[in-house]
């Protein structure tokens, strides 16, 4: 099943266990807007290029719409919706005031230089700068863009509206970026476990971890509960993957990452087959990686008592299924990988005030905002005897719900 599909089903769900009128529910399904353009560009070589650019903005009942935009050969139309929906409902479990939105160019980064993809991006700004903005659509990082990114779209977005920090997050800091912003989706997950375990009477110290995905979030996600005396047992990404029962040295592991650009040959623990990863034996499972790694085939070999979703749908509905009857507690994506957004939404305030935080009020306010979703969300579960996703999907659900209503939607 496919992440659109998916994302309706459980939003289907949460509104029929709140009982939400359908015709409010066929219209909170519906985009406010979907942005296409062409964006040609004169590469390096003086041969002209186009590349497809979209902007899909989903909803903004609760306040500017947000999302990521991201650099990818396959950026799929109906995953970027999906995703933009995703935001809409994961925004108002964090209970910040956006929207969600999503977009991208299919374009391979990879391919193309430093001067291309300063071109691709301030063109791509050029046709949608009108549609974006500080109190309409604050864009972000995804995959295949960074900080660099957005210092070009901030610099473009400015010839035409003035010098506007707070257009974009997740910017250097030297533009206005934020502290604390580049661990803030990993720093999140380990404050989203932290709670889900207190839940269970269990602290992170002692536990066992298996972490899919070393990139930004896996690692500063590895490196936190390492700092809190948990043991991360087995690890991964595209490159390889390492065990050690006795955990891993995780600062040894990022060293020797940074060194050879992969997890091969390190002597820290025993190499094994990546796909092994998800049914290895260890209290918590995080996938930081991919959508879909949990499915049917894999499902009932999962060993882990609990699985933080710290990458975008990586657990099927299938594997859903499976998982619950086993008794595995899920803490799904849409509240525990949302520590990137609640900072990215701690940036914007402070660019709209001038006035900048420090680093140790950042996470203060990240772990109160966290803690406290953790605990709406469990209000919800009682109220509607229902799991984890679907406490969260209602309570985000009702939450953009309820701000539709109040400002008339059928007028």
């Amino acid at each position: 099943m496919n992440a659109l599909a998916a994302t309706n089903r459980n939003f289907r769900h949460a509104a029929r266990i709140l009982g939400l009128d359908s015709k409010l529910e066929k219209s909170l399904l519906i985009p406010f807007r979907e942005i296409k353009v062409e964006c040609t560009i004169p590469k390096d070589d003086g041969t002209l290029v186009s590349y497809v650019g979209f902007r899909i903005q989903h909803d903004n009942s609760r306040g500017p719409m947000k999302g990521g935009i991201r650099y990818h050969p396959e950026v799929d139309p109906d995953e970027v919706n999906a995703l933009a929906q995703l935001m809409t409902w994961k925004t108002a479990v964090a209970e910040i005031p956006y929207g969600g939105a999503k977009g991208g160019i299919g374009c391979s980064p990879r391919d193309l230089s430093k001067s291309e993809l300063e071109r691709l991006t301030r063109v791509f700004t050029q046709k949608i700068h009108d549609l974006i903005g500080i109190n309409a659509d604050v864009p972000a990082p995804d995959m295949g863009t960074n900080s660099q990114t957005m210092a070009w779209i901030l610099d473009e977005y400015s010839k035409f509206h003035g010098h506007s920090p707070a257009v974009v997050t997740g910017k250097p800091i030297d533009l206005g970026g934020s502290l604390g912003r580049e661990a803030a989706t990993g720093r999140g997950v380990v404050y989203a476990a932290e709670a889900l375990l207190a839940e269970h009477g269990k602290p992170i110290k002692g536990l066992t971890f298996a972490i899919q995905g070393f990139g930004n979030v896996g690692s500063w996600t590895a490196k936190l509960i390492h700092e809190k005396g948990g043991k991360v047992v087995a690890v991964s990404d595209i490159t390889g993957a390492v065990k050690n029962p006795n955990g891993i040295d995780i600062p040894a592991l990022l060293s020797h990452k940074e060194a050879t650009g992969s997890l091969n040959n390190f002597d820290g623990g025993d190499a094994m087959d990546p796909h092994e990863l998800l049914v290895d034996d260890c209290d918590v499972l995080i996938p930081c990686a991919l959508g879909g790694v949990l499915n049917r085939e894999n499902a009932n070999n999962v060993r882990a008592k609990f699985i933080v979703e710290a990458a975008n749908h990586p657990t099927d509905p299938d594997a859903d299924e499976i998982l619950s009857k086993k008794g595995v507690v899920i803490l799904p994506d849409i509240y525990a990988n949302s520590g990137g957004v609640t900072v990215s939404y701690f940036e914007w305030v402070q660019n709209i005030q001038g006035f900048m935080w420090d680093e140790e009020k950042v996470n203060k306010e990240l772990h109160n905002y966290m803690t406290r979703a953790f605990r709406n969300i469990k209000d919800m579960c009682q109220t509607h005897n229902c799991n984890l996703r679907m406490g969260a999907f209602t309570l985000g659900v009702n939450r953009v719900a309820r701000a539709t209503v109040l400002r008339g939607w059928e007028a």
